[in-house]
């Protein structure tokens, strides 16, 4: 199952074209696509069990974050030893390093996103993990059973905010407007031959900056669930980035970002892409 937000209303998508739910559930679920997720059992349910109508085509711009207003964002650093490397850290244990993207910052999945002005903007794929059930102290042989689906995921980073002292600022340099792209729609993990192990690539202007693996995080998706919903319980439409490989700009010699005009796309296996275009 597909789930998106398209044009301001909750969607599901099925051979390229979309399905208005609050239509095809005769008013059953509400258009919001946000509220779906306090009721994910019934709606995946109603979802597997209908007989859907065809749907209508669309354009990707119309495509709004699948979870638009999550009252969660965590945030993962350091969650490859590829990229703890470039960035010169130790390859964190026990607990990962967790941080928040306010959720101003979500956006869709095509943008125009504005560079702060004389910052160093950088890029993060990531797998995104949304919740479809409240998380508390769950084993991680249980967490899957918590995860509503996947989405691609761009932890788009200001370096000078972030890392101006004395102590660093993750959140407000990566919360910028429009610098936490989600999309173009979340994916059920029954979708997936492995959800544990999927591509993540990003190029800029064409050429690839970014390529590897889900099988690679330090913390998998379930010891994140299990971590996480140890210290504080996660909620229905709570969002994870799980972390990026290597290949950051920050970690290149020399170092590179994003100027007013590049093209930043994002994708993961099975999922789709994100694109982003910078303005000044």
């Amino acid at each position: 199952m597909r789930v998106a937000h398209l044009s301001g209303r909750l969607a599901l998508v099925h051979d390229g074209r979309a399905i208005d739910v609050e239509q095809a559930s005769g008013g059953r679920f509400s258009a919001d696509t946000q509220a779906v997720y306090e009721r994910w059992e019934e709606f995946r349910d109603w979802a597997a069990q209908t007989d859907l109508p065809a749907g209508t085509p669309f354009e990707a711009a119309e495509l709004g974050s699948p979870v638009p207003a999550p009252r969660q964002v965590f945030a993962i650093g350091l969650n490859y030893r590829d990229h703890a490397a470039e960035s010169g850290f130790t390859a964190p244990e026990g607990l990962p390093p967790v941080f928040t993207k306010f959720a101003t910052s979500v956006s869709g999945p095509v943008t125009e996103v504005a560079l702060p002005p004389e910052g160093h903007t950088d890029w993060e794929v990531e797998l995104v993990v949304v919740i479809g059930s409240r998380a508390e102290h769950v084993p991680e042989a249980d967490a899957w059973d918590h995860v509503a689906g996947l989405a691609v995921g761009q932890d788009i980073s200001e370096r000078i905010t972030q890392l101006a002292g004395p102590a660093p600022q993750f959140g407000l340099g990566k919360s910028f407007p429009g610098f936490a792209p989600i999309g173009p729609w979340l994916v059920t993990p029954d979708e997936f031959d492995d959800p544990d192990d999927l591509e993540l690539r990003c190029s800029v202007n064409g050429e690839e900056v970014q390529k590897g693996r889900t099988r690679d995080l330090i913390f998998s998706v379930p010891a994140l669930i299990n971590k996480l919903s140890a210290i504080l319980p996660l909620l229905p439409g709570d969002v994870i980035f799980t972390g990026t490989p290597a290949g950051v700009g920050l970690g290149r010699e020399p170092q590179r970002w994003l100027t007013a005009g590049d093209v930043l796309v994002s994708a993961v296996e099975g999922i789709g892409e994100l694109r982003q275009t910078f303005t000044a």
